[in-house]
């Protein structure tokens, strides 16, 4: 990236894949342009939707082993929506304490009780769980936690949810495109069916570089979300071009599944040199690798050096991950080189050194 005219090397980017700037991704999206326009000029139920809309949603639907799929502008949207209209009055929702915040948005405005169990711990959940009694209830969950990029313990919570006859919903923003044999996710890498996660949210705009979010599911879910989610029905749908260009972007995981293994590469070499160095990584298996600071004031500092040095990493403070747990959010992508990543670590090293002669 070029920030305020210095070139600098971005270790920042949920475009996991390297597919934001895909001369295929460019080509379809300019087409989408050519025949549909720019805008979509209406919300989906009214003027909006398109055959590419369609045509995506159905791609999408069959990709993720789902019956359907529905669109939406932003993952932001799509977390609304499947919360507030999949839990009824005087239900009650049961979210991760380190869901994004969406979600969490999602569960105040719910017409429910919400519940906040420790992070990834199921028998939180389940201690919860003895203590209600409703037919009504949902567990909510990201996939992969956008701070710390650990993975949830989907097989636990699909049984919690089926002991307790509960439905499950997966936020994958973070593992859709990355995860799993095919990248399908971190449902398709736990090995779970549909029936054991029947509804799953995943983006557009990180892994597949593009934008918009969509959401699987069985078509009496999917029914349901386009009769009652207000953050469906009333927003203007994304350009057709988008969803074009998100076309490409599936056929393109599809066939070059080297993508994957080179970041799943490059993911390896990192916490490799990291641990050499003694960095203080926070265990993660993805291409989010937090580096733990402590203070912010300490995380701003990291940040600043290695920007000194040519290296873009943001710092992320409280609130948006808990007091006293600031840090550098470092993420891969399979459009950085091995070389690259030997400079991010070089630059880590030369920090650490120069923070223990300090």
């Amino acid at each position: 990236m070029v920030i305020e005219g210095k070139r600098l090397l971005a270790f920042n980017s949920n475009d996991y894949l390297g597919l934001a700037n895909h001369p295929e991704l460019k080509k379809a999206f300019i087409a989408g342009a050519e025949k549909w326009g720019v805008g979509s000029g209406s919300a989906h139920l009214v003027t909006g939707h398109t055959t590419a809309h369609h045509q995506l949603e159905e791609e999408l639907a069959a990709f993720t082993g789902r019956e359907k799929a529905l669109l939406f502008s932003s993952g932001y949207m799509a977390n609304l929506a499947m919360v507030t209209a999949l839990i009824e009055k005087n239900g009650h929702v049961f979210e991760d304490r380190l869901n994004h915040a969406s979600l969490i948005d999602a569960g105040h405005l719910a017409a429910a009780k919400m519940h906040r169990y420790q992070h990834a711990d199921v028998a939180s959940l389940q201690r919860m769980f003895d203590r209600v009694e409703s037919p009504n209830k949902m567990i909510v969950t990201d996939g992969v936690f956008s701070m710390d990029g650990d993975i949830a313990p989907l097989k636990q919570l699909s049984q919690v949810a089926q002991d307790n006859d509960a439905l499950l919903a997966v936020d994958d923003a973070h593992g859709f495109g990355v995860l799993g044999e095919t990248g399908a996710g971190s449902i398709e890498q736990a090995g779970l069916s549909s029936r054991q996660v029947p509804v799953i949210m995943g983006t557009l705009g990180k892994a597949m570089g593009c934008a918009g979010a969509f959401i699987a599911a069985d078509e009496v879910v999917i029914e349901t979300l386009i009769q009652k989610a207000r953050s469906y029905i009333y927003t203007t749908a994304q350009p057709a071009a988008i969803a074009v260009a998100t076309s490409a972007a599936l056929k393109l995981l599809e066939t070059e599944a080297w993508r994957r293994q080179h970041l799943a590469s490059l993911v390896e070499r990192f916490k490799q040199g990291a641990s050499q160095l003694g960095l203080s990584l926070m265990p993660s298996p993805t291409a989010i690798q937090p580096l733990l600071a402590g203070s912010s004031q300490r995380a701003i500092a990291w940040a600043e050096q290695l920007r000194q040095r040519g290296i873009l990493v943001t710092a992320i403070r409280p609130p948006t991950v808990p007091k006293d747990t600031a840090r550098l959010r470092i993420t891969l992508s399979a459009a950085h080189t091995e070389e690259q990543v030997d400079r991010l670590l070089q630059a880590l090293g030369q920090l650490n050194r120069d923070e223990a002669n300090a």
